[in-house]
């Protein structure tokens, strides 16, 4: 299982902000290249939002499932990414100092992903989720409510911060 975490100078709220918003999805979501449609239960466990993987003009077609909505604290989805297979994705925040710590956890769930060997599975996960915190804190920061730390304080906070600050339930 791959494991990312990410200070974002923001609130968990300005977070969950832009997961409600379906229509963000390929904003932030590496691989994610346009969206076909949202549904109106977005982002309600159960809903689905209808998008393309891939580059034109080898565009795929597929979903992605909303499995937990708990705002402002998790997000679990079934991500879909034929012919890759799918995966499950958990999205915990966590509020810390004048910001957040979003950590992202990927797991390979079936089709031909799961055969790739687990240490490489993480390490191109890793690599692809360190891109897609970096985006949604570009987005949840912009979308934040203008009380956030200045770039000096973000990096103290985050220097400041355990190293344990990925171990554990978020919670």
């Amino acid at each position: 299982m791959s494991r990312n975490a990410r200070y974002l100078n923001c609130s968990p709220d300005d977070v969950f902000r832009v997961l409600a918003d379906g229509w963000l999805y390929p904003g932030w979501v590496v691989g994610a290249s346009r969206m076909r449609d949202v549904d109106e239960a977005w982002p309600q466990a159960g809903a689905r939002l209808h998008h393309s993987v891939g580059s034109w003009p080898l565009l795929l077609d597929d979903a992605t499932h909303s499995l937990v909505w708990d705002p402002p604290h998790r997000m679990a989805l079934r991500a879909k990414g034929w012919p890759l297979g799918e995966a499950t994705v958990v999205l915990d925040v966590k509020p810390r100092g004048r910001g957040c710590v979003v950590r992202i956890q990927e797991e390979p769930s079936s089709g031909p992903g799961r055969l790739v060997p687990p240490m490489l599975a993480d390490i191109l996960l890793s690599l692809r989720n360190r891109e897609t915190l970096l985006r949604l804190a570009y987005l949840a920061e912009g979308r934040g409510d203008g009380q956030a730390a200045t770039t000096a304080e973000r990096q103290r906070e985050a220097d400041d911060a355990p190293p344990e600050a990925d171990a554990g339930e978020p919670r």
